[in-house]
């Protein structure tokens, strides 16, 4: 899997607020009695913590789907963050970027989550790009 940087956050402009139901929808019959609205949120505030050094890459490839990772899912790194165990990181190797699970242990491994791809384990020293924070799907484009 591969992921290309499609642009940097920046805090210009202002928030743009978006209605949040106060229930949770579910994935089955809805309830007549949820059509009203709790209160705003702003998806900036809910989805980034650091701004100034947050960045957003599309995803190529499906190395990653058993994780929830998916082709065109849009990914919200996070440069400030320390990697840890088990975190989602976006890795520089030897042919680009890629997006895998950090394992920290005797060995470093970059680790994919689709049966037809192997884990990669990390000669040497790893530099890593950011910590991946949340996804974004769009069904729709």
């Amino acid at each position: 899997m591969t992921v290309k940087i499609i642009g940097k956050l920046t805090n210009e402009g202002e928030a743009v607020l978006l209605s949040l139901y106060s229930d949770r929808v579910k994935a089955g019959f809805p309830s007549p009695a949820t059509d009203y609205v709790q209160n705003r949120i702003d998806l900036n505030t809910l989805l980034i913590r650091h701004p100034s050094s947050t960045y957003l890459v599309e995803v190529e490839g499906d190395s990653m789907v058993n994780i929830g990772i998916y082709p065109n899912d849009i990914l919200i790194v996070d440069r400030s963050l320390t990697a840890c165990h088990k975190d989602i990181v976006i890795a520089l190797i030897d042919d680009g970027f890629t997006a895998k699970q950090l394992i920290l242990g005797e060995n470093i491994i970059l680790r994919a989550h689709n049966e037809n791809y192997a884990d990669i384990v990390v000669q040497g020293s790893l530099e890593l790009f950011g910590v991946v924070s949340s996804s974004i799907r769009r069904f729709k484009r």
